[in-house]
């Protein structure tokens, strides 16, 4: 008995022993490592910001749809997966269409484990395991790779259609991060699936049904090749940027701006993440905790005018298709239209329609291709030639009223050049803008590579330093390069190789260099308010964003005009051109007279066709074609809007459809019909009322000049 005492003696003094080292001794540490957790931080998407246009009608908005997500836990093994997906298959319909084969294989391992682990044998892991230039890791990764290269079709077709869509689900369902939900289906979830999935949540650990956005474009196809694409939940950051989206806290499942207008806005658009810190243990969330209310994007106004934009995209559309069938017109496929306002560089309307096969459908029709007003370019003609007598100014080779004498010019080893009225006659700057002289042109841009045209039959001279020099001066009108234009891709042309002192002739008469519908839009506008040029923008304010459904949120941005350069020509030498530009639309011999001498409004401007050459995309044959343009803006005295009609290979023969001015003289009616509107229907602002008032005005200066002409003509 004694030595039974003893040895329980002992017992609880080994017990005390310990009870003290673990509570005294190390008390503390095994207390913070019962208190451990983690804190994991998690980033929730929130609907992206509208677009709305210049008077607040919506672009883009975001739609509600039903949806179902998927959270899984740090600890939530792949078999639980499988389970919570096979019984929400049970419950909802799921498209298989985006399961790969790689998704197939993946998931007959997981569901036949012990078929997989056979396909290597146990000699081949253990030759693979000696392989001392692998870690484990590799090891693994090198069976694992071994095993999925010797799944057979005939696996793979074991798998049912019930089998291929728990793995859709699945797929969704494993595609992110732990604690982020994942969306496992958020199109086309019926209400009836919805509820179902409602009142089975409790069997469906980490399911839940909430509320998802899909992007919607109001107005269909317009301003759509513009306007871009946002990607999906399933697409999530763009494969080549997710390095640069991952560093501004992304997450790779994120949808964000993939092109254009939703690309380049993405930072104003995407909103504030809702953030949540999750306080886990041992991979089970123990608390969820606000960390910041997610507020959805700001919105995002644009200066364009959908009213305005809808009814050109009408008419260039309805010209299309009345010359494209046309003998004369068969490579006819195309047209640009661009209305800017020349003071702020507010782009009112950027028009861009194509004839082409759809390639769903295969049937011809008309397509949105705004896009190619600033990514396609085109030989322009003679709409240049109010830049190039400006630089004959500003190169000190010409003078203003000069008079030159319009001959056939002949350089030695080369044909005649003529204009295309084929007589001589002495003109002046003005007069000949308005006549539309090429060799008035041609003998400005000899005189700038210094060698005026004396002699017949003469050899004339002129380097590519030349060329640069006058290209240059036509960049300083925003002709040949970077426009600015707020949105992605935008391209600054073709510059014509340098190969004789005749390429400065061509140039002169825009028939080298190419230019986009945007060029010319700032070119014109430039003129049009006395050389200075401001950069186009379609971004008019940002706005904040506010769960009133009929109103616009406060402003938070006002985009200023921006004034790129200021041309170098005095107001009395710009002026000349501007009179010159007036004479093409309002005087008899003006090359625009006829479309524009009785409008309601006083135009200015130029016109332009270029011999061009057409590639069929389906033979690679070539074919001589023309392009023909536009330019021009009104009221002539107080300009509030300046525009750009380009359409290239309008015809293929001498007979010119004249489709260029058909849609300009169509589209300036409209955009003055439109303000007349809203004036008498009381929706014009101050601004707009400002510019009604010259009308009145710029409609006296036009009586004023049809009452010259008449006694002109009467004169002669």
């Amino acid at each position: 008995m004694n030595i039974l005492f003893f040895g329980v003696f002992l017992l609880f003094s080994l017990l005390i022993l310990r009870l003290g080292l673990v509570q005294i001794v190390s008390g503390e540490e095994y207390k913070r490592e019962v208190e451990r957790t983690e804190d994991v931080l998690v980033n929730n998407s929130v609907p992206r910001g509208k677009i709305y246009d210049r008077v607040g009608n919506v672009i883009v908005d975001n739609t509600p749809m039903n949806a179902i997500t998927y959270t899984r836990t740090q600890s939530t093994k792949s078999e639980d997966m499988i389970k919570v997906a096979r019984s929400l298959a049970q419950l909802i319909e799921m498209d298989t269409e985006a399961v790969r084969d790689r998704d197939k294989k993946d998931y007959w391992m997981l569901i036949n484990k012990e078929e997989a682990d056979e396909k290597v044998s146990a000699e081949e892991k253990a030759e693979i395991g000696r392989d001392e230039d692998l870690s484990q890791d590799e090891i693994n990764a090198k069976i694992y790779q071994l095993t999925l290269d010797r799944i057979t079709e005939a696996d793979l077709n074991s798998l049912s259609g019930q089998d291929l869509e728990d793995l859709a689900i699945f797929r969704e369902m494993n595609s992110g991060y732990a604690l982020s939900p994942q969306m496992v289906k958020n199109k086309g979830v019926t209400q009836e699936e919805f509820a179902r999935v409602s009142e089975h949540l409790s069997k469906l650990p980490g399911v839940n049904t909430t509320t998802d956005w899909e992007r919607t474009y109001v107005f269909d196809k317009t301003l759509r090749s513009i306007l871009g694409n946002v990607s999906s939940s399933r697409e999530g950051l763009p494969r080549e940027m997710v390095d640069y989206y991952l560093a501004r806290d992304y997450t790779r499942n994120d949808r964000v701006g993939q092109t254009y207008l939703e690309l380049q806005y993405e930072d104003v658009l995407k909103g504030q993440k809702e953030k949540i810190k999750n306080i886990t243990k041992d991979g089970s969330v123990l608390e969820s905790v606000l960390m910041q209310e997610g507020q959805r994007g700001k919105d995002v106004v644009l200066t364009i005018d959908m009213e305005l934009q809808q009814e050109v995209e009408k008419i260039v559309t309805e010209e299309l298709l009345k010359n494209v069938r046309n003998p004369q017109s068969s490579h006819l496929d195309r047209a640009f239209v661009v209305l800017i306002d020349p003071n702020t560089g507010e782009v009112l309307a950027m028009v861009g329609k194509r004839y082409a096969k759809d390639p769903e459908t295969g049937e011809y029709g008309i397509q949105d291709y705004a896009l190619g007003t600033y990514t396609s370019f085109y030989e322009v003609g003679s709409v240049v030639k109010g830049a190039t007598v400006l630089t004959g100014y500003m190169t000190g080779v010409l003078q203003p009223g000069e008079t030159i004498l319009d001959e056939p010019i002949k350089v030695k080893g080369t044909p005649i050049k003529n204009s295309w009225y084929g007589r001589e006659r002495s003109l002046t700057d003005q007069q000949a803008l308005e006549v539309s002289s090429n060799g008035y042109m041609w003998k400005v841009a000899m005189r700038i590579g210094g060698n005026p045209y004396y002699v017949r039959d003469a050899a004339i001279s002129g380097d590519a330093n030349d060329l640069d020099n006058m290209r240059n001066h036509f960049a300083q009108f925003g002709l040949g390069v970077n426009t600015g234009i707020d949105l992605p891709g935008e391209v600054n042309g073709y510059r014509g190789t340098f190969y004789t002192p005749g390429n400065m002739m061509d140039f002169a008469i825009g028939q080298f260099d190419t230019y986009t519908p945007m060029q010319l839009a700032q070119y014109v506008s430039t003129i049009a308010n006395d050389g200075y040029r401001v950069q186009p923008h379609i971004l008019k304010e940002i706005r904040k964003p506010t769960g009133d459904k009929e109103n616009m949120g406060p402003i938070e941005t006002v985009k200023q005009p921006e004034i790129l350069n200021k041309v170098n020509v005095t107001q009395a030498q710009m002026e000349n051109v501007q009179q010159g530009f007036y004479r093409v639309y309002q005087y008899p011999d003006g090359t625009a007279y006829k479309e524009f001498h009785d409008a309601p409004y006083v135009a200015a401007g130029k016109s332009g066709t270029a011999e061009a050459r057409y590639r069929d995309p389906a033979t690679g044959n070539y074919y001589d074609t023309y392009n023909t343009t536009l330019i021009g803006y009104a009221p002539y005295d107080q300009p509030e809007v300046a525009f750009s009609t380009v359409v290239p290979w309008s015809h293929n023969g001498r007979q010119d459809p004249y489709i260029n001015k058909d849609i300009s003289r169509r589209v300036m009616d409209k955009y003055f019909d439109l303000k007349k509107e809203r004036e008498e229907e009381g929706l014009n602002s101050t601004e707009v009322e400002r510019k009604v008032e010259n009308v009145d005005e710029a409609e006296e200066l036009q009586e004023e000049t049809r009452e010259e002409n008449a006694a002109g003509e009467s004169t002669t």
